[in-house]
């Protein structure tokens, strides 16, 4: 399948990956296309690139509601246990679409062909997260859009993309540095529980995240540097702008903190709500 993949260069090959609603498509359009970039098969733009969409390519489930709707369950049942997985495999689903977004609508930024490496490097990781993911929901008798999911990663790339150093600040500096937070409790409990299988896709997913923020940090410091702005004093004012509601303690200082993102980021705004 990958070599019969037509992809017209990075920004193409990224842009049909959003558009794909196959989602087994979306996420082999991802891999190639980033297989193709480190290779140097493939220019960065071309004439012959689709438009970039408004929204991403999504099958028909599932069902979008917002997140006070999404319920949570114990999971030391088996059911918790695959509404957490499926809650995962939508992030990571999201997660592929926007490092693809920030490659194909940055496209013509003034930065390094670095930038695009890593995120590149981080849109083929959560397509091998979300596989790893759905492959797990079908080992315990489930799919990816048997439940409802909520919609507000995409809306937080929609109310950043205009402005590279605020998509940074809230993408990878907030959404994905959560995941850094919350996970390493989530593989405990699954341990307890006995599901070694699911704990080990946890572990997969934590430790490549790690890398990915460390992504966002850097380059949102080379932004800053670029423009001459304090990064911590610039991100608390992207994210005031661009993100609604206070960030939510506990925070792990460790992890985040070899990623990049020191204390100074993120403690005086726990608090702080843009509305």
């Amino acid at each position: 399948m990958s070599e019969a993949l037509k992809i017209t260069s990075l920004r193409g090959g990224a842009i049909d990956a959003i558009r794909a609603a196959d989602l087994d498509l979306k996420t082999e359009l991802a891999k190639e296309s980033a297989r193709r970039w480190f290779a140097r098969r493939l220019s960065l733009r071309s004439p012959l690139d689709a438009p970039l969409p408004d929204r991403p390519g999504r099958p028909e489930k599932p069902e979008l509601v917002p997140p006070t709707q999404v319920k949570k369950r114990s999971l030391h049942t088996i059911k918790g246990r695959i509404a957490l997985l499926h809650a995962i495999a939508h992030i990571e689903l999201n997660a592929v679409d926007l490092a693809l977004d920030i490659v194909a609508r940055y496209a013509t930024e003034m930065v390094p062909h670095s930038f695009f490496d890593g995120w590149m490097q981080v849109a083929f990781e959560e397509a091998k997260h979300f596989r790893m993911v759905r492959e797990r929901l079908r080992d315990l008798g489930a799919d990816y859009g048997d439940m409802p999911a909520h919609d507000g990663l995409w809306q937080a790339a929609h109310a950043t993309r205009n402005d590279l150093t605020a998509r940074l600040a809230v993408v990878p500096l907030i959404l994905e540095a959560r995941g850094l937070d919350v996970t390493p409790s989530l593989q405990a409990k699954m341990r307890e529980t006995g599901d070694l299988e699911s704990a080990a896709v946890l572990d997969v997913i934590y430790n490549d995240e790690k890398g990915h923020v460390a992504i966002g940090a850097k380059w949102f410091r080379f932004l800053c540097a670029r423009e001459r702005r304090d990064p911590a004093r610039t991100f608390h004012q992207l994210v005031r702008a661009n993100f609604r509601g206070p960030l939510k303690p506990p925070f792990n200082d460790i992890a985040r903190a070899e990623a990049g993102l020191t204390p100074s980021f993120y403690r005086s705004l726990t608090s702080t709500s843009s509305g």
